[in-house]
Protein backbone atom coordinates (compact mmCIF):
# COMPACT_ATOMS: atom_id res chain seq x y z
CA UNK A 1 0.00 0.00 0.00
CA UNK A 2 1.24 3.83 -0.86
CA UNK A 3 0.97 5.94 1.76
CA UNK A 4 -1.09 8.96 1.12
CA UNK A 5 -0.16 12.59 2.10
CA UNK A 6 -2.10 15.37 2.18
CA UNK A 7 -0.22 18.64 2.10
CA UNK A 8 -0.36 21.03 4.89
CA UNK A 9 -0.06 23.94 2.20
CA UNK A 10 -1.80 22.31 -0.80
CA UNK A 11 -2.08 26.13 -2.21
CA UNK A 12 1.54 26.62 -2.17
CA UNK A 13 3.16 25.81 -5.83
CA UNK A 14 6.30 26.27 -7.04
CA UNK A 15 7.46 29.88 -5.80
CA UNK A 16 7.34 32.81 -8.26
CA UNK A 17 11.23 33.89 -7.09
CA UNK A 18 12.35 30.51 -9.38
CA UNK A 19 9.59 30.53 -12.38
CA UNK A 20 10.88 34.35 -13.11
CA UNK A 21 14.47 33.31 -12.67
CA UNK A 22 13.70 30.66 -14.94
CA UNK A 23 11.96 32.98 -17.46
CA UNK A 24 15.13 35.29 -17.19
CA UNK A 25 17.65 32.80 -17.74
CA UNK A 26 15.71 31.82 -20.64
CA UNK A 27 15.16 35.06 -22.24
CA UNK A 28 18.33 36.65 -21.36
CA UNK A 29 16.35 39.18 -19.64
CA UNK A 30 17.53 41.19 -16.86
CA UNK A 31 16.40 39.32 -13.52
CA UNK A 32 14.39 42.12 -10.91
CA UNK A 33 12.56 38.91 -9.49
CA UNK A 34 14.65 38.07 -6.97
CA UNK A 35 16.02 40.32 -3.81
CA UNK A 36 19.63 38.69 -4.59
CA UNK A 37 22.84 41.41 -5.64
CA UNK A 38 24.57 40.68 -8.74
CA UNK A 39 27.76 42.94 -7.58
CA UNK A 40 30.93 40.79 -4.95
CA UNK A 41 31.07 40.65 -0.91
CA UNK A 42 33.62 43.00 0.40
CA UNK A 43 36.85 41.79 0.03
CA UNK A 44 37.77 42.86 3.17
CA UNK A 45 34.98 40.59 4.41
CA UNK A 46 35.88 37.78 3.02
CA UNK A 47 39.68 37.59 4.10
CA UNK A 48 38.06 37.80 7.96
CA UNK A 49 35.79 34.86 7.18
CA UNK A 50 39.02 32.79 5.80
CA UNK A 51 40.61 33.64 8.55
CA UNK A 52 38.64 32.68 11.25
CA UNK A 53 37.53 29.60 9.35
CA UNK A 54 41.31 28.60 8.69
CA UNK A 55 41.59 29.31 12.76
CA UNK A 56 39.07 26.32 13.24
CA UNK A 57 36.10 28.12 13.92
CA UNK A 58 34.00 26.43 12.17
CA UNK A 59 31.72 24.16 14.54
CA UNK A 60 28.33 24.58 16.33
CA UNK A 61 27.68 28.13 17.65
CA UNK A 62 25.37 28.96 20.67
CA UNK A 63 21.69 28.79 20.06
CA UNK A 64 21.23 32.76 20.03
CA UNK A 65 24.55 33.05 18.13
CA UNK A 66 28.17 33.79 18.92
CA UNK A 67 28.04 36.24 22.27
CA UNK A 68 30.58 38.43 20.29
CA UNK A 69 28.16 38.74 17.10
CA UNK A 70 25.24 39.31 19.45
CA UNK A 71 27.56 42.22 21.26
CA UNK A 72 28.02 43.53 17.84
CA UNK A 73 24.95 43.40 16.80
CA UNK A 74 23.55 45.12 19.43
CA UNK A 75 26.32 48.41 19.36
CA UNK A 76 24.90 48.66 15.88
CA UNK A 77 21.62 48.83 16.77
CA UNK A 78 21.82 51.63 19.52
CA UNK A 79 24.32 53.04 17.01
CA UNK A 80 21.81 53.48 14.56
CA UNK A 81 18.48 54.06 16.23
CA UNK A 82 19.73 54.67 19.80
CA UNK A 83 17.75 51.82 21.11
CA UNK A 84 19.22 50.22 23.83
CA UNK A 85 19.53 46.36 23.62
CA UNK A 86 20.59 43.59 26.00
CA UNK A 87 23.14 41.07 23.58
CA UNK A 88 22.37 38.13 25.93
CA UNK A 89 18.74 38.35 26.09
CA UNK A 90 17.14 40.09 23.30
CA UNK A 91 19.58 39.18 20.17
CA UNK A 92 18.96 35.84 18.27
CA UNK A 93 21.53 35.08 14.92
CA UNK A 94 19.03 32.98 12.67
CA UNK A 95 19.58 30.99 9.39
CA UNK A 96 18.53 33.89 7.45
CA UNK A 97 16.10 36.00 7.88
CA UNK A 98 13.32 33.62 6.49
CA UNK A 99 13.69 31.35 9.92
CA UNK A 100 13.41 34.24 12.13
CA UNK A 101 10.38 35.15 10.17
CA UNK A 102 9.17 32.06 10.61
CA UNK A 103 10.33 31.85 14.13
CA UNK A 104 8.65 35.07 15.11
CA UNK A 105 5.20 34.08 13.48
CA UNK A 106 5.17 30.77 14.97
CA UNK A 107 6.10 32.23 18.49
CA UNK A 108 2.44 34.37 18.91
CA UNK A 109 0.17 32.55 16.27
CA UNK A 110 -2.22 30.23 17.55
CA UNK A 111 -5.13 28.92 15.91
CA UNK A 112 -7.82 30.92 14.92
CA UNK A 113 -5.60 34.08 15.11
CA UNK A 114 -5.52 36.54 12.56
CA UNK A 115 -2.86 37.83 10.70
CA UNK A 116 -2.44 41.27 9.50
CA UNK A 117 -0.37 41.68 6.24
CA UNK A 118 0.03 43.74 3.38
CA UNK A 119 -0.50 43.35 -0.19
CA UNK A 120 2.26 42.22 -2.35
CA UNK A 121 4.03 40.76 0.76
CA UNK A 122 6.61 38.32 1.03
CA UNK A 123 5.77 35.01 -0.08
CA UNK A 124 6.78 32.94 3.07
CA UNK A 125 4.60 35.17 5.58
CA UNK A 126 1.17 33.47 4.33
CA UNK A 127 2.85 29.71 4.69
CA UNK A 128 3.90 30.55 7.94
CA UNK A 129 1.00 32.03 9.11
CA UNK A 130 -1.33 29.21 7.85
CA UNK A 131 1.15 26.70 9.72
CA UNK A 132 0.81 28.35 12.43
CA UNK A 133 -3.28 27.85 12.41
CA UNK A 134 -3.16 31.76 11.83
CA UNK A 135 -5.59 33.18 9.22
CA UNK A 136 -3.77 35.78 6.83
CA UNK A 137 -5.88 39.36 6.41
CA UNK A 138 -4.72 40.82 3.77
CA UNK A 139 -5.01 44.55 3.06
CA UNK A 140 -3.91 46.05 -0.39
CA UNK A 141 -1.05 48.38 -0.92
CA UNK A 142 -2.48 50.74 -3.95
CA UNK A 143 -0.13 52.41 -6.56
CA UNK A 144 1.59 55.18 -7.11
CA UNK A 145 3.29 55.09 -3.58
CA UNK A 146 1.93 51.93 -1.99
CA UNK A 147 1.60 53.64 1.84
CA UNK A 148 -0.45 51.57 4.41
CA UNK A 149 -3.75 53.24 4.65
CA UNK A 150 -3.84 53.69 8.49
CA UNK A 151 -7.66 54.13 8.21
CA UNK A 152 -8.27 50.78 6.74
CA UNK A 153 -5.98 49.11 9.13
CA UNK A 154 -7.89 50.93 12.10
CA UNK A 155 -11.59 49.45 10.10
CA UNK A 156 -10.41 45.91 10.14
CA UNK A 157 -8.19 45.48 13.14
CA UNK A 158 -10.51 43.20 15.86
CA UNK A 159 -10.05 41.32 18.67
CA UNK A 160 -9.00 38.31 17.06
CA UNK A 161 -5.63 40.34 15.36
CA UNK A 162 -2.78 38.93 17.21
CA UNK A 163 0.20 39.84 14.78
CA UNK A 164 0.81 42.72 12.04
CA UNK A 165 3.43 42.31 9.46
CA UNK A 166 4.98 45.37 8.02
CA UNK A 167 8.16 45.21 5.86
CA UNK A 168 10.20 48.93 5.06
CA UNK A 169 11.96 49.40 3.11
CA UNK A 170 8.74 46.95 1.26
CA UNK A 171 9.48 44.13 -0.84
CA UNK A 172 9.18 44.53 -3.93
CA UNK A 173 8.25 48.32 -4.27
CA UNK A 174 11.03 49.77 -2.58
CA UNK A 175 8.36 52.27 -0.41
CA UNK A 176 9.54 53.05 2.67
CA UNK A 177 7.28 53.25 6.16
CA UNK A 178 7.88 57.44 7.93
CA UNK A 179 7.79 58.00 11.60
CA UNK A 180 4.38 59.13 10.77
CA UNK A 181 3.85 56.18 9.73
CA UNK A 182 4.86 54.45 13.12
CA UNK A 183 2.84 56.76 15.25
CA UNK A 184 -0.19 55.90 13.62
CA UNK A 185 0.46 51.88 14.13
CA UNK A 186 1.58 52.66 17.42
CA UNK A 187 -2.02 54.50 18.50
CA UNK A 188 -4.25 51.62 16.37
CA UNK A 189 -2.63 48.62 18.49
CA UNK A 190 -2.17 50.81 21.96
CA UNK A 191 -4.44 49.28 23.82
CA UNK A 192 -5.01 45.86 22.29
CA UNK A 193 -2.95 42.51 22.44
CA UNK A 194 -1.40 42.80 19.30
CA UNK A 195 2.37 42.47 18.47
CA UNK A 196 4.43 43.77 15.37
CA UNK A 197 6.61 41.66 13.36
CA UNK A 198 9.18 43.98 10.93
CA UNK A 199 10.93 42.64 8.25
CA UNK A 200 13.48 45.51 7.69
CA UNK A 201 16.26 42.96 6.08
CA UNK A 202 16.84 46.09 3.38
CA UNK A 203 17.14 48.76 6.37
CA UNK A 204 20.77 50.02 4.55
CA UNK A 205 19.20 50.07 1.00
CA UNK A 206 17.38 53.24 1.10
CA UNK A 207 17.95 56.56 -1.14
CA UNK A 208 16.92 60.02 -1.85
CA UNK A 209 18.23 61.22 1.67
CA UNK A 210 15.82 59.03 3.81
CA UNK A 211 16.87 57.38 6.56
CA UNK A 212 15.39 53.89 7.72
CA UNK A 213 12.52 54.36 10.43
CA UNK A 214 13.14 51.06 12.24
CA UNK A 215 10.80 50.11 14.55
CA UNK A 216 13.53 49.95 17.14
CA UNK A 217 13.30 54.07 16.92
CA UNK A 218 10.20 54.12 18.74
CA UNK A 219 10.47 52.61 22.36
CA UNK A 220 6.54 51.84 22.04
CA UNK A 221 6.29 49.73 19.56
CA UNK A 222 10.15 47.97 20.55
CA UNK A 223 8.08 46.75 23.38
CA UNK A 224 6.08 44.33 21.04
CA UNK A 225 7.96 43.94 18.34
CA UNK A 226 10.03 41.07 16.83
CA UNK A 227 12.42 43.11 14.26
CA UNK A 228 14.03 41.40 11.89
CA UNK A 229 17.41 41.88 9.68
CA UNK A 230 19.56 39.93 6.93
CA UNK A 231 23.28 40.34 6.82
CA UNK A 232 22.92 38.83 3.44
CA UNK A 233 21.42 41.94 1.65
CA UNK A 234 23.76 44.19 3.56
CA UNK A 235 27.22 42.57 2.72
CA UNK A 236 26.06 41.35 -0.81
CA UNK A 237 26.25 37.44 0.57
CA UNK A 238 22.42 35.73 0.60
CA UNK A 239 23.88 32.45 0.30
CA UNK A 240 25.81 32.21 3.47
CA UNK A 241 21.97 32.84 4.93
CA UNK A 242 22.95 34.54 8.14
CA UNK A 243 19.86 36.76 9.56
CA UNK A 244 18.77 37.75 13.05
CA UNK A 245 16.24 38.80 15.10
CA UNK A 246 16.02 41.94 17.90
CA UNK A 247 12.88 41.70 20.52
CA UNK A 248 12.18 42.03 24.01
CA UNK A 249 13.39 39.56 26.74
CA UNK A 250 10.07 37.86 26.74
CA UNK A 251 9.49 37.33 23.09
CA UNK A 252 13.14 36.85 22.32
CA UNK A 253 12.85 33.53 24.91
CA UNK A 254 9.64 32.23 23.12
CA UNK A 255 10.94 32.98 19.73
Amino acid sequence: MTNALTSKLPNVTTTIFTVMSQLAAEHGAINLSQGFPDFSAPAELMDLVAEHMRAGRNQYAPMTGVPLLRQRIAEKTTALYKAAIDADAEVTVTSGATEALFAAITAVVRAGDEVMIFDPAYDSYVPAIELSGGIPLRLKLRAPDYCIDWNEVAARISDRTRLIIINSPHNPTGATLEAHDLEHLAGIIRDRNVFVLADEVYEHIVFDGRSHQSVLRHPELRERSFVISSFGKTYHVTGWKVGYCVAPRALSAEF
